[in-house]
């Protein structure tokens, strides 16, 4: 119990630290919470700062997801713990600590926690947003369509039930967060991917 709560908070805690952030702090880029659509995620860093910046906000903002992951596996934790650590790691980049609890949309960070709970659900997920970008070049529906289809995917390859409560709290928190984009597509607003 006390290596699971332990788990559970250092997701949390690695969550809460935000790529786009330092990375825009390190490359000398303006705040991503400032600029853009003032989300501190990979697609506004690409806005603001280019490809470089973008690949490397996205890769740390999978990393947050998929190391607490990969870690309560090799300590053998089982469904309810593995569901606590990915809530834990995608809530703490939601809403970090460290940040004043202004983060990002969570989706670079929800694909972490699938890769590192099943790789071939992440690989789905990921197959998935990747069509659906290339065909209609938006990329918050690519999101929104990939992760509504998650928790079925989640269903086809792991069929339990703790873990698929993860992914439809998952999948309920990352609509939220996109509430704002999801405006924007009823209203033929929302932006492109043009890089």
């Amino acid at each position: 119990m006390i290596t699971a709560s332990l788990l559970i908070v250092a997701a949390y805690l690695l969550g809460s630290v935000s790529s786009a952030i330092i990375v825009c702090r390190l490359m000398g880029l303006p705040d991503p919470r400032t600029q853009g659509s003032n989300n501190p995620g990979a697609t506004n860093v690409l806005r603001i700062g280019g490809k470089k910046a973008a690949a490397i906000t996205l890769v740390g903002d999978s990393l947050k997801g998929l190391i607490p992951m990969m870690v309560g596996h090799l300590l053998g934790a089982g469904p309810a713990v593995l569901a606590g650590i990915g809530l834990a790691a995608f809530i703490g980049h939601l809403y970090p600590v460290f940040f004043g609890f202004r983060g990002g949309k969570g989706v670079a960070t929800a694909l972490g926690v699938q890769i590192g709970l099943f790789w071939p659900i992440g690989l789905s997920v990921a197959a998935i947003w990747l069509f659906v970008a290339k065909v209609l070049k938006i990329s918050s529906l690519s999101a929104l369509i990939s992760m509504a289809l998650a928790p079925v995917i989640v269903w086809i390859f792991w069929p339990d039930n703790v873990l698929i409560g993860m992914q439809l709290i998952i999948t309920g928190l990352l609509f939220w967060r996109h509430r704002s984009n999801i405006r924007n597509l009823i209203t033929g607003t929302e932006d492109r991917i043009t890089r």
